[in-house]
């Protein structure tokens, strides 16, 4: 949904900014961040809608963060984006409460209707 706040959390900041620009320039309000805890800081001072959240990360890895959102009880949808065929760890991060998983890199309409998807399920529960 147009205006949805999108915490974007990847080690890799040229992929962060660019998707950020691209998230932007359709009417998204995003936050970048390069860490799990970063994100955990990120989610504890702010809501959003949607985390978009990274699998391979150094430090704290996206399994174990997804792990620390669910601890906080938040009203949020979690999107795993993973890269190196990693799609066993997709599977157990849906497991975990994920909404969905999507392979990197990954076309802007995907990551796109993929967060909308997010939203909507969000909204859906909200009601």
């Amino acid at each position: 949904m147009k205006g949805s706040r999108v915490l974007l959390v990847d080690d890799e900041t040229v992929f962060t900014n660019n998707m950020s620009k691209l998230l932007t320039s359709r009417g998204y309000r995003v936050t970048a961040v390069s860490s799990g805890d970063s994100a955990i800081q990120a989610l504890e001072k702010e809501d959003f809608d949607v985390v978009v959240l990274d699998l391979k990360m150094p430090g704290m890895d996206g399994i174990t963060t997804l792990k620390e959102i669910k601890k906080l009880g938040l009203f949020t949808e979690t999107l795993i984006l993973t890269g190196h065929g990693s799609i066993d760890s997709a599977m157990e991060a849906t497991k975990l409460g994920a909404y969905d998983y999507l392979p990197k890199p990954c076309e802007i309409g995907e990551l796109v209707a993929k967060i909308e998807g997010a939203w909507e399920k969000k909204d859906n529960t909200n009601d």
